[in-house]
């Protein structure tokens, strides 16, 4: 891996205050030299992970990308990421990266090559020299939409989510993929985008989704996108941003449809559903997301509506963690206590949230009212 990294000839190119660079990325595998585009979010932290997002054909399809990275995650809809992407317009090389055997469906002798060196160059590299996290994502169209499948044929998938963008598929690929996607236990994104204008590769795409609809495995999250307004040329502006929005899903704040259509109906406590959620955003990323005090809110207003109180007292706990310094913890541990039949406990708890700062709808005005009712009603 030193060998490796000594071996990265940098050419670099500064845009966007440092977060777009170019590098020439001199590869033993393909004994060449490729350009690779990075962006890195802005002031990275060391003490975060980031996960990474592949894109191939990147002179049509890293900017899109990047420009929904940024957008997604300014406005909470993703964790901040690393995207690079690897140019193959340049004298058609895309057409020998990710060629393929007419009769097997196998990659050529240059696509294995191009394989190996995305998977046991250029990714080692980022995961050796920035904070990567485990998550892994890959964005592909046309004929390199279908090259992304070929990690599917490995015992574990590289990456956690495909995005394959009306892609020329191989032989076969319409059997192979939904066949390697039901043996994998670990959880699976794979989003197909495709538009409606009839080509020669339609049949197969369809005969894709048919197959990948009847894979029943719950680690596999399966989207299928279909748009009647765009070609060829503008399907991904079409469908990058649908695709984002599956796959980081979990990872956006609690909606109001998602309060309504699954909070409200569970038979589960209600703290239950935000510890399983931000359980499974650690699961699937790799790291932990601080509670958002959106998410909060909308557990605190199911616990009252649903008069689930019991879930208040680790609902205060999380408070107490994220928010320290406000009165959240405090006053969700007082109704907690007010609400179970102990108002000396609720009485002292409130007394607590008084002095800290105030938060959202929380006021010291609201405390004080508490206390009072407290009071006036025990004769404390």
């Amino acid at each position: 891996m030193k060998r490796l990294a000594l071996s990265i000839f940098l050419l670099v190119v500064s845009f966007s205050q440092a977060q777009v660079t170019q590098e020439i990325f001199e590869s033993f595998k393909l004994q060449e030299r490729r350009d690779v585009h990075y962006y890195f979010p802005p002031q990275m932290d060391a003490d975060k992970r980031y996960p990474l997002i592949v894109v191939l054909d990147a002179d049509y399809l890293f900017d899109q990308t990047v420009a929904i990275s940024k957008f997604y995650s300014r406005f909470h809809g993703m964790p901040e990421s690393i995207v690079v992407g690897v140019s193959q317009s340049k004298d058609d090389i895309r057409l020998e990266d990710c060629a393929f055997d007419p009769e097997s469906g196998l990659p050529s002798e240059k696509g294995s090559k191009f394989f190996e060196f995305l998977g046991m160059e250029m990714i080692p590299y980022l995961d050796l020299n920035y904070s990567t996290a485990p998550f892994k994502m890959i964005v592909g169209y046309d004929i390199t939409a279908n090259f992304m499948n070929y990690w599917l044929f490995k015992d574990r998938s590289l990456f956690n989510a495909y995005v394959a963008i009306s892609p020329s598929l191989a032989p076969e690929m319409e059997n192979r993929v939904p066949t390697r996607l039901q043996a994998f236990d670990k959880q699976i994104f794979y989003h197909l985008i495709v538009e409606a204008d009839k080509n020669k590769d339609r049949a197969a795409i369809l005969a894709l989704n048919d197959n990948l609809k009847q894979v029943e495995k719950e680690t596999l999250h399966y989207a299928f996108t279909e748009y009647g307004g765009a070609d060829d040329i503008s399907i991904a502006t079409y469908g990058l941003g649908k695709a984002f929005d599956n796959i980081f899903g979990m990872f956006k704040p609690i909606s109001p449809e998602e309060y309504k259509t699954q909070i409200l109906t569970s038979e589960e406590p209600v703290f239950d559903y935000l510890e399983n959620k931000y359980k499974g955003i650690e699961e699937l990323f790799g790291f932990s997301k601080p509670v958002a005090l959106n998410d909060i809110m909308a557990i605190y207003a199911a616990s009252l509506k649903k008069e689930d109180f019991e879930s208040l007292k680790p609902l205060s706990d999380v408070c107490k963690a994220e928010y320290p310094e406000t009165m959240l913890g405090f006053y969700f541990e007082a109704e907690y206590y007010e609400q179970m039949g102990e108002p000396k406990k609720a009485l002292k708890t409130f007394e607590k949230a008084f002095l800290m700062e105030e938060i959202d709808f929380l006021t010291k005005d609201m405390a004080l009212e508490k206390m009072d009712a407290i009071k006036a009603d025990f004769g404390f």
